[in-house]
């Protein structure tokens, strides 16, 4: 009977995992336009507007009703913060604001959304410094998604090489680097990782302690995948259709390429899946702990840092919205692992 369910339901696990990919397309392509999305330069800072909460989107005033949607400045008393009502600001679209550098464009001014000067459209609030918290979140997940991403793939490349040598030709190759895995697996990453890391320059630019990061956090974890890809290389080479290639003249190289890896591919996109998560929960505690990308850059993980005063956590919950867009980037991407998992059940039924 369980047989049958899966075969008789391939499609709505098809659409299920179609529909995650391209949420989470989406949501890449929305972090690469951050800048275009993003209503204002993330390190511009207005000191007039300390942790200035959302600004309430209208479309009623004392004329009636508008069908385009405005905002009212934010104006500091001494309860907080309070509308000024003598003035509306329009909400528009595809309009000029702070340079970006947007990919393949070069340096551009034009933005999704924003409102006239000096209004300020805050959808999700203002920090410590006055600056667009919104914009911050937009901006600072592409340096943790990239981070997770790019680290992902240094795991799947080092766990593939090792994996494929040590199921492909075996022998005391396949002991010698399954001994290393064992030991791997077997270290507590997470304080190797702050370790590693605490060890290595902390003044350095943003572009550096990215790439180090992401080789740190990459090389730590490739042993799992490693021991995934041995276990599939190990089975496949036994296959009779490839013994009938190697018996032909198939060189490994072809052998490889052509039968045995192939056989990886569902497995390690499913590791994909659930690595990129991990990955990025690992930037942004690095980054939490001063360890990562430092300010003014924003990540999720220093935005979080202003969290650590009780007083602040209670007071300014829009400060969160790092941890919101980290929920929904990891729980879509596990959805999508387990989806992927799913197909590959049904395709050895």
């Amino acid at each position: 009977m369980p047989t049958r369910s899966r075969r008789a339901h391939p499609w709505p696990v098809r659409g299920k995992t179609a529909l995650l990919a391209a949420f989470l397309v989406a949501l890449h392509i929305l972090l690469l336009c951050a800048g275009f999305v993003a209503p204002y330069d993330p390190t511009h800072q207005n000191r007039e507007l300390p942790y200035a909460p959302p600004t309430r989107l209208h479309f009623v005033d004392s004329s009636g009703f508008h069908l385009r949607p405005f905002i009212y400045g934010w104006i500091a008393d001494d309860d907080g913060y309070r509308e000024d009502q003598t003035h509306a600001y329009p909400l528009r679209a595809f309009v000029r604001g702070d340079s970006y550098s947007f990919p393949g464009l070069g340096e551009t001014n034009l933005h999704l959304f924003g409102v006239d000067d000096p209004g300020k459209i805050l959808l999700v609030g203002m920090d410590a410094f006055g600056r667009d918290e919104f914009s911050r979140v937009v901006c600072g997940g592409q340096i943790s998604v990239a981070a997770g991403i790019v680290a992902t793939a240094v795991t799947l490349a080092v766990g593939s090489i090792v994996g494929v040598i040590a199921g492909y030709y075996g022998g005391w190759m396949d002991e010698t680097l399954m001994g290393a895995t064992e030991l791997f697996l077997s270290l507590p990453w997470l304080y190797l990782l702050l370790g590693v890391r605490a060890f290595l320059p902390l003044h350095v630019s943003p572009a550096r302690t990215f790439l180090l990061l992401t080789c740190v956090i990459g090389l730590i974890g490739w042993a799992r995948p490693a021991r995934l890809v041995r276990g599939i290389v190990l089975s496949a080479r036994t296959r009779n259709y490839v013994a009938a290639a190697h018996s032909f003249g198939g060189s490994d190289f072809y052998l490889l390429r052509r039968h045995i890896l192939p056989e990886a591919s569902g497995v390690l996109l499913t590791q994909a899946a659930l690595l990129v998560p991990r990955y990025i929960a690992a930037e942004v505690a690095l980054s939490f702990f001063g360890l990562g990308v430092n300010e003014p850059v924003p990540s999720w993980g220093n935005m979080l840092t202003a969290l650590q005063q009780y007083s602040v956590l209670i007071s300014y919950g829009w400060l969160l919205a790092p941890v919101a867009a980290l929920f929904v980037t990891s729980v879509t991407y596990y959805l999508l692992a387990d989806a992927l998992h799913s197909r590959l059940e049904s395709r050895e039924v």
